[in-house]
């Protein structure tokens, strides 16, 4: 949320001024960087507002995050790690990944943030689809 990143970012920027905070947005809402909004499905990000807590000046980059690829991590995180999160977290994840990968980062901690949990979304069909069409399957690999 606008209110936990700006808030980390400051008092993590106080202790160390070179950490990098990275914000995350729906891929077809890009509110955040270019101000446009659009439907998207990653919900707890991506209001179509800027929130008044926001502080832009605090944030070194905001990483467009596609639909899909937050659900595709949200089961990767409920799969592999056996973490119940929501959507929001599946792109916090995605992103977090992105940001490993990059070669100036290769050696660096990277930290991330999951901002929710995923009972809430238990009945949100696009996101678990692929856990309710194979339960057994994805029973067995948690």
């Amino acid at each position: 949320t606008g209110g936990t990143i700006t808030g980390l970012a400051q008092a993590l920027k106080e202790k160390k001024p070179e950490i990098k905070a990275v914000a995350v947005e729906p891929a077809t809402s890009p509110v955040l960087s270019t101000g446009v909004k659009g439907p998207h499905k990653i919900q707890g990000i991506g209001a179509g507002f800027v929130p008044e807590v926001y502080q832009a000046d605090l944030i070194d980059e905001v990483i467009p995050i596609k639909d899909e690829d937050a659900g595709t991590y949200l089961l990767r995180l409920a799969r592999e790690e056996g973490i119940l999160a929501g959507i929001s977290s599946g792109a916090a994840t995605r992103a977090a990944v992105e940001l490993a990968q990059r070669e100036e980062n290769k050696g660096k901690q990277i930290v991330v943030i999951l901002p929710d949990t995923g009972e809430r979304y238990l009945s949100v069909g696009w996101v678990f689809e692929e856990i309710y069409k194979n339960y057994e399957d994805t029973i067995a690999q948690i």
